[in-house]
């Protein structure tokens, strides 16, 4: 009896542990990066198109599962507030596009009939518990997994035919509230009554998933479209700290600034995440590093269906100082959370198993370094760049660098990256870095494969040569001082 009762309050401290976990937030030595369950932290994923929640046609637990296997640890979910008809964006098997029926949301289903995706309409003014628990237990596997979920809140309305399915759009509620254009939607004025509605949505969301460790909330997606306002944004980003002053968890919370890159002026404080998309080159970074907080390519694609663009893609963005990378991945969909859908040559991006191997050889790379003492400087590379190609490098001062190098193959109009640091010189060449005294080993690694191209040993003083083993595309360099 007494092993049993000791069992039991073991067992409870154990689960009280796990649900007072301090969530992810800003390393505190360097907060350019995350520290999340007392171990610095990079997010690096290929995952699926944010409706893992709102279509109840997908298999979340398996598309976790896939997540956690492959090495991924992050993903990004939509609440619902926005929903996509089937064929927007010429995605096929959209997970953002439920089939008619089954779309869940916050909001209950009333008793009258006439969603325009089938079923009754929605009553703004009532939550549905069943949507509640299936984001909880999303979030909560997440959990298990490793797999840390950016919560969005919002997204614009891009088009009339994705108003025409939110449910705050008059036609969808029995409240009256949404008869307005879609950019209206999200701005301070009330003549739509939708304020009330969002700051709602926000309290109740963000009080359901307060105990979680893996939570970041993300205040709108691509705000820079379909009338969102500046204004209305730092709105929302107030009612998620009013709500968890009274609560025993904070979270980060992220905005997304802009497609490709934008210079950030007076960012609202409690913003500690800057989000862009399709952020290649990686120029974003260095315009914004000067504001010490992480900043991420959170959506990538429209490029094509090669793994290569978007393994690049990744490589370049987190050697130049970025913090997350998320790749906009078409082969999860329902019925396919495996992540093996075969998706048609029209699909406007890519995403693969194999794409995901080798993000998870970026992963470890990054992960071997002592990333929270480095920073980009590409400085250190003196000349000897592939022709068309660019270096990069990440460097802990006097001790490691982590160098990367590529073709000028992979852009989306076919031209030729142009070098960001050095001159350019044809072929195969040696690299020419300037390292301190001192002797340093010298390891190059395929990011394709993950196989070791080449070692050695060199002595620093000054600009020395290392000659580039045969490569195609991308190669990296890992400098440790002994």
């Amino acid at each position: 009896m007494t092993r049993v009762f000791l069992t039991t309050i073991t067992l409870f401290f154990a689960l009280g542990a796990v649900c007072v976990a301090e969530p992810i937030r800003l390393h505190p030595e360097n907060p350019h990066y995350f520290l999340w369950r007392e171990r610095p932290t990079v997010l690096i994923s290929s995952a699926e198109h944010y409706g893992a929640v709102l279509n109840l046609d997908f298999d979340y637990r398996k598309y976790l599962e896939t997540l956690g296997r492959d090495g991924m640890n992050y993903t990004r979910v939509f609440s619902g507030a926005y929903v996509e008809p089937e064929g927007a964006f010429n995605i096929a098997r959209n997970t953002l596009a439920p089939l008619p029926g089954r779309f869940i949301c916050p909001w209950a289903r009333s008793d009258q009939p006439g969603y325009a995706n089938g079923g009754n309409k929605f009553d703004l003014s009532k939550w549905d518990d069943a949507y509640f628990e299936r984001l909880k237990d999303f979030v909560g596997y997440a959990e298990q997994q490793g797999v840390v979920v950016e919560m969005t809140l919002f997204c614009p309305m891009y088009e009339d035919k994705q108003w025409r399915l939110s449910p705050m759009n008059a036609a969808n509620n029995v409240n009256d509230l949404g008869a307005i254009k879609r950019t209206d939607v999200h701005t301070l004025d009330q003549h739509g009554g939708l304020l009330a509605v969002h700051e709602a949505l926000t309290r109740k969301i963000v009080t359901e998933l307060n105990a979680f460790d893996n939570v970041i909330f993300e205040l709108c997606n691509e705000p820079y479209f379909g009338g969102v306002t500046l204004a209305w944004q730092h709105r929302i980003a107030d009612v998620i700290v009013e709500t968890e002053r009274n609560l025993p968890q904070r979270h980060l919370i992220a905005q997304n600034i802009a497609n490709k890159s934008a210079r950030i002026v007076d960012p609202h404080p409690a913003v500690s995440i800057f989000n862009f998309h399709y952020a290649t080159p990686p120029e974003t970074v260095a315009t914004n590093y000067h504001l010490n907080r992480p900043i991420g390519d959170d959506e990538t694609g429209f490029r094509g269906q090669s793994d290569s663009v978007y393994r690049t893609e990744g490589w370049d963005f987190l050697i130049a100082g970025g913090t997350l990378y998320n790749h906009l991945d078409y082969s999860f969909a329902a019925g396919f959370e495996d992540g093996t859908f075969k998706y048609p040559s029209a699909q406007p991006g890519g995403g693969s198993p194999a794409l995901r191997k080798q993000l998870k050889i970026l992963r470890d790379f990054i992960d071997g370094l002592d990333f929270i003492r480095m920073k980009p400087d590409n400085s250190v590379i003196k000349g000897g760049i592939p022709a068309g190609g660019s270096a990069r490098a990440l460097v802990q001062p006097g001790r490691a660098m982590a160098i990367y190098v590529r073709d000028g193959s992979l852009t989306k109009s076919g031209a030729a990256v142009p070098p960001v640091a050095g001159d350019a010189s044809a072929g195969p060449a040696n690299l020419q870095i300037e390292l301190p005294a001192g002797a340093w080993q010298a390891e190059w690694l395929d990011p394709k494969t993950g196989r070791i191209a080449g070692a050695g040993r060199i002595e620093g003083v000054g600009v020395r040569p290392l000659e580039i083993p045969e490569f195609e595309t991308d190669i990296v360099l890992r400098l440790i001082r002994e």
